[in-house]
């Protein structure tokens, strides 16, 4: 920072950082935790309880301490345990921090680092930083000092190359898989947390860049903050940075201590490492079964569970672990589900706005695709029907390309579908860790869509369709037939919101909602006569959003219109006939309440889909 107020902002909070980066001791006393799993077959279905975890004591301390194990052991599980991130349901035993339990924002309070990087790909480095410090850190600090604070994180990270680069999309080239994991890492870290979790931190890294990001982490560790991390299968180079280790096999506890004397102790047990033998390779080999010591009539899993509840490091643990319990603060009644905001409502939703905007302008998939698709699409459409003449031709064209418009917004919004599913993730972490609340996810979401999305490309649509085709020439006609397609857009889009605000795959909530507008365009009111249906079935009419639609534009466009038909002799038909005879009401009325269904149905829906995206499991 060249100013000089800026460099007094920058020392003071290197002085703050150094003297706050204290970590916490994390212990932990008989954790248990089972699942329900369905079993059988399709006729007769059973519930099993499995268990996850099995009987987990231990502590650690500031400094790097790692989980490690095969796949499913249980590492994932027992990381979310200790970070308070884990389903209450079906777990048991304590986790104390300093000797308490955890304070009911525990997750606000620590750093997690997801195993899949989930940072905004179409912002940069620094915009995803100060994004985190804008609501993360507390209102009662300036600008000025989140600035400073993120420009320490950034050189203390080693992003100050790629500080203004975007972290990179499917579509956009970004920075590499190191430098978007130390990204990730200085999200976490934009609040000081005493304790830092991280999940799988080197997955999808080469060799050479796990070992510089676990590097970053012992220095970090060395400066007095607790991380606690699971790994799978590390090489020897980083096996030998860590300070505590923690080794599970399905769900059960075979060593807990200091890294430097796991090779003893296995070596005590009856499995000596081979030398130039990576121990995290040998200690993967022992419990899986393949080592060459002597079986017995245990299983290797239980041999090595029985062994350490009998070696002189689970005894001693036992009696520190039981000292913690006797001290243990009682006043503080922990909650999982508490979640502690640092900014208000509007901040938030300003920031989360901002990001939202920001993402769609930048990613051209969503922004220039979408209008230059609607351009071509409405260019399409008006070349089609160029033109229509008032006579019997015109008037099949007319309800043609009133129900084609209808019904294209519809299918249109099949878009909208990714709008929760693909930041599922994402949101899920951020709204755990205190970033924003639900409403304030959704209501940005709901802008942003809405206007971007739905309502610019559907004023560019009808500006060209409306003038190629001819239709009513009145400047009435006009806006009335805007705000009737967008209506009809902003219906169809809050029903697939509402489909898929809970579901998970794509694919899935595009089938229903598929199948939801295939019967709303049978009941719509051209494909069929709607006085035809039976009763236990016309019912249906009141749900469908192309109806309403149609039959609002069928009103603006017919009232007043006058038809020349040539058949055995000539003469002139009104459009206030034709639509007497689909028993449409054409009164200004009769206009207008199809605009306030279109509005209440979108208002319901956009509550089912709040409502949904509220109860969502947040729990991994």
């Amino acid at each position: 920072i060249n100013t000089v107020n800026g460099s007094l902002c920058y020392i003071y909070f290197s002085t703050t950082l150094t003297l706050f980066q204290h970590g916490a001791t994390v212990s932990f006393h008989s954790i248990r935790y089972r699942v329900e799993q369905k079993s059988g077959s399709i006729c007769r279905r059973t519930t099993v309880h499995k268990e996850i975890l099995v009987d987990l004591n231990g502590i650690m301390r500031p400094g790097l301490n790692a989980i490690l194990g095969p796949t499913g052991s249980g590492k994932s599980s027992f990381l979310d345990v200790l970070a308070a991130r884990k389903d209450p349901a079906g777990l048991s035993g304590e986790v104390l921090i300093n000797g308490a339990l955890q304070p009911p924002n525990f997750k606000c309070l620590s750093g997690y680092v997801v195993q899949d990087d989930i940072v905004m790909g179409t912002l940069t480095v620094r915009e995803n930083l100060c994004f985190s410090a804008a609501l993360r850190l507390s209102s009662q600090i300036s600008p000025r000092e989140k600035e400073a604070r993120v420009n320490h994180l950034i050189s203390e990270l080693a992003l100050n190359k790629v500080a203004d680069a975007k972290v990179g999309t499917q579509l956009i080239r970004g920075i590499s898989g190191g430098e978007r994991k130390r990204t990730s890492i200085g999200m976490e870290l934009i609040i000081d947390p005493s304790v830092l979790f991280l999940d799988e931190p080197t997955t999808g890294l080469d060799a050479s860049t796990a070992y510089s990001v676990l590097l970053l982490l012992k220095r970090m560790a060395g400066q007095g903050r607790t991380i606690i991390m699971s790994i799978h299968q590390p090489r020897y180079s980083i096996y030998r940075l860590f300070d505590s280790l923690t080794l599970l096999v399905n769900g059960k506890q075979v060593y807990h201590g200091p890294t430097q004397d796991a090779l003893d102790y296995f070596a005590n047990i009856g499995y000596a490492c081979e030398a130039h033998n990576n121990p995290a390779d040998f200690f993967l080999d022992i419990i899986n079964g393949s080592s060459a010591a002597e079986p017995d009539s245990l299983s290797i899993e239980d041999q090595l569970v029985e062994k350490y509840k009998n070696c002189s490091y689970a005894r001693s643990l036992k009696a520190e672990l039981e000292r913690i319990t006797r001290a243990k603060d009682n006043n503080i009644k922990a909650k999982c589900h508490t979640i502690t905001y640092n900014s208000s409502f509007f901040h938030q939703l300003r920031w989360v706005l901002w990001r939202t905007f920001w993402n769609l302008m930048l990613n051209p998939q969503t922004s220039v695709a979408q209008l230059a698709v609607t351009t071509l699409m409405a260019a399409i459409v008006g070349a089609i029907f160029y033109g229509v003449k008032d006579n019997q031709s015109g008037i099949q064209n007319r309800f043609g390309v009133l129900f084609f418009i209808t019904t294209n917004q519809c299918f249109s919004t099949l878009s909208a579908a990714e709008l929760f599913i693909t930041e599922r993730k994402l949101f899920i972490h951020e709204y755990t860790s205190g970033y924003y609340r639900v409403s304030v996810y959704f209501l940005s979401k709901i802008l942003s869509d809405i206007i971007t999305q739905r309502t610019v490309p559907t004023i560019l649509f009808t500006c060209v369709v409306y003038f190629m085709i001819g239709l009513k020439p009145t400047v009435a006609a006009f806006f009335i037939f805007m705000l009737t397609v967008i209506l009809v857009s902003c219906a169809a889009v809050s029903m697939t919101m509402a489909i898929s605000a809970d579901q998970s795959v794509v694919a899935v909530a595009n089938i229903f909602m598929t199948i939801s507008f295939i019967f709303m365009m049978i009941f719509s009111g051209l494909l069929v006569n709607l006085k035809s249906i039976m009763d236990w079935l016309s019912w249906l009419k009141y749900l469908s959003i192309p109806r309403y639609g149609l039959v609002a534009l069928e009103i603006n466009e017919f009232v007043g219109l006058n038809v020349i038909f040539y058949d055995i002799i000539f003469y002139r038909c009104t459009g206030e006939q034709h639509l007497t005879f689909q028993g449409i009401d054409y009164s200004s009325w009769g206009l207008w309440h199809n605009h306030i269904a279109l509005t209440l149905m979108t208002l319901i829906f956009l509550i089912i889909a709040y409502i949904k995206l509220r109860f969502i499991p947040k729990f991994s």
